[in-house]
Formats: C-alpha cells, sequence, structure tokens
C-alpha cells in the first residue's frame, strides 16, 4: 500500500516511454493505423496500460483500465472532427519522475505523463500539436469570413433579381455556384492530414 501511495506521489505509477521507429510494429496501436490509405505514425508513447499514438491524420488512443488487465478500448480521434487546442506542457521538478503534455481533441481532454528522460522528444510533439492547433484556429477564421462573403454575395444578388432570369432558374444557378464555392473553401480550410507539420517538428 506504500509502495503504491509513494509510486503515485512521485509520479511513477503510469509513467510513458516513448516508442522509438523502427519499434513502431511492435505496438498494438499500429495494427489500427490505415496504412492502406497513406496513414503514419509520427509519434508514440506507452505506458503500461495505455498507448498513444498520434499519426498524420489522428490519435489513436489504445486505453487500458489497469495493469492487471489485458483488456483495452480502442479510440480514434481524427483531427478534422476532433480540433486540437490548450496544448500544454509541463516540465518535471526536483523530485518528479516525469513531464505532462496536456491538450485537448474536441471536448475531449487530455493529460499524459512521459518519463523525463524523454523530455526533448516531448518537445517536439508539443511544437507540432501547438502549430496544428494555430492552423486550426486560423483556418476555421478564414472558414468563417469564407462564409459569411457567400452569404453576403447570395443577399446581394437575390436583391438584384427583378426581370431577366427567372426566379427559379437564378435560384438554381446561385446554389450551384455557392455549393462549388463553398466545397472548395472546405478542402481548403479543414485540413485531415497534418503530416507536414509532423514532418517539420518531430526529430525522433
Amino acid at each position: 500500500m506504500f509502495g503504491k501511495l509513494a509510486a503515485d506521489a512521485l509520479g511513477l505509477s503510469d509513467i510513458g516511454a516513448v516508442i522509438k521507429p523502427e519499434d513502431y510494429d511492435k505496438v498494438d496501436a499500429d495494427d489500427y493505423v490505415m496504412h492502406e490509405d497513406q496513414e503514419k505514425i509520427f509519434f508514440l508513447i506507452k505506458s503500461k496500460v495505455d498507448e498513444y499514438c498520434f499519426t498524420n491524420k489522428a490519435l489513436i488512443h489504445l486505453d487500458g483500465s489497469s495493469a492487471m488487465s489485458k483488456k483495452r478500448m480502442l479510440h480514434r480521434y481524427s483531427y478534422s472532427s476532433y480540433p486540437v487546442s490548450e496544448v500544454l506542457l509541463e516540465t518535471a521538478g526536483t523530485i518528479d519522475m516525469d513531464v505532462e503534455v496536456k491538450f485537448q481533441l474536441g471536448n475531449k481532454a487530455f493529460s499524459i505523463d512521459v518519463h523525463k528522460k524523454h523530455i526533448e522528444e516531448v518537445k517536439d510533439l508539443y511544437k507540432a500539436l501547438l502549430r496544428i492547433a494555430e492552423l486550426m484556429h486560423e483556418n476555421e477564421i478564414a472558414l468563417a469570413y469564407a462564409k459569411s462573403s457567400l452569404e453576403l454575395a447570395s443577399v446581394t444578388l437575390g436583391r438584384g433579381q427583378s426581370g431577366g432570369t427567372p426566379v427559379v432558374e437564378a435560384f438554381k444557378e446561385l446554389n450551384q455556384a455557392a455549393f462549388s464555392w463553398l466545397s472548395a473553401a472546405q478542402q481548403k480550410y479543414v485540413v485531415k492530414d497534418f503530416g507536414f507539420v509532423f514532418e517539420r517538428y518531430i526529430k525522433n
């Protein structure tokens, strides 16, 4: 009992390790990466009960209830559906054995303890997640501006319809143009693959 309390106090109960790329195929999370669709692992943290696998498209989390049980729940959080935000890095104190990277995917909060010997690798992950969060925020603003511009153009064109093209035909043309324009904006501002960010910051 005392040993467990001491482990919790010192942060030793479930500290993760950063797995090297040459060992990715030895962890369970690799089985759930969509290699067939050009998904690639860029960073992987493994603890006694959990695996956190950061790919170019999603976070794959194998969630274990305890070290005594082999049962684990698989969660997949695609970045395009679960925006990254609130990225923080807590460095180790004098007696701490771990550093902690914190972030949110949508409304889901994560706090991952990693052994402090991996601090340099965790710094790289922190920078990558922070940059992804910044890009998502910038794209969200840009997409909102694009939608506002489309609405303004629609209203303006609608007011200009006084004779000439029948209303039904004008509506169809406007709707088709708006759909095409908005689809292009969605493709531009809703990023699904952040491999270019991970490639820039992850050095392991």
